[in-house]
């Protein structure tokens, strides 16, 4: 095996936008698939932006963990928000996203985090069983709600 994990930087652009474009494919999404290899790069500069691990294979890029940090106010401490992980079909099964999600284990906790959260699609059983056999557990009673653009602008004006 020839993996590899490493913190992506703003140069990674256009492979993080292209696993992303693969990832929406996968999820049936692709329609809302819409940022671009420079909105990668902007983000990543940002101070206080969004994360992201890249999993080479061969030196290939199969995988990716994009995250970013949030706080609980119930803990008091810091937590670590998985927003996307993907890899890429010919590799799955071959330790890919357990070795990112170590990864991101072992960030969570060096960063003093009280927890690592993630959302998942309630059809995606492979990924559901994946998750639990590492020790997650459903958020059952909680559900996602999310202002698109529109709604978020007619909020706005009050």
């Amino acid at each position: 095996m020839t993996l590899r994990i490493r913190r992506a930087a703003p140069e990674d652009g256009e492979t993080i936008a292209g696993l992303v474009r693969a990832l929406a494919r996968y999820e049936r999404l692709e329609h809302e698939a819409r940022a671009t290899p420079d909105d990668f790069a902007r983000a990543l500069a940002a101070p206080g932006g969004p994360r992201a691990l890249l999993a080479d294979w061969a030196g290939q890029p199969c995988g990716i963990a994009l995250y970013f940090f949030n706080f609980s106010t119930f803990l008091g401490r810091p937590g670590l928000y998985l927003e996307d992980l993907f890899v890429t079909e010919d590799l799955r099964g071959r330790g890919v996203g357990k070795a990112l999600l170590v990864e991101l284990a072992r960030i969570a906790r060096d960063h003093s985090c009280g927890r690592m959260e993630w959302s998942v699609l309630d059809w995606n059983a492979p990924s559901i069983a994946f998750y639990k056999s590492l020790g997650a557990a459903p958020m059952d009673e909680w559900t996602v709600y999310r202002l698109d653009r529109p709604a978020l602008e007619k909020l706005a004006e009050g």
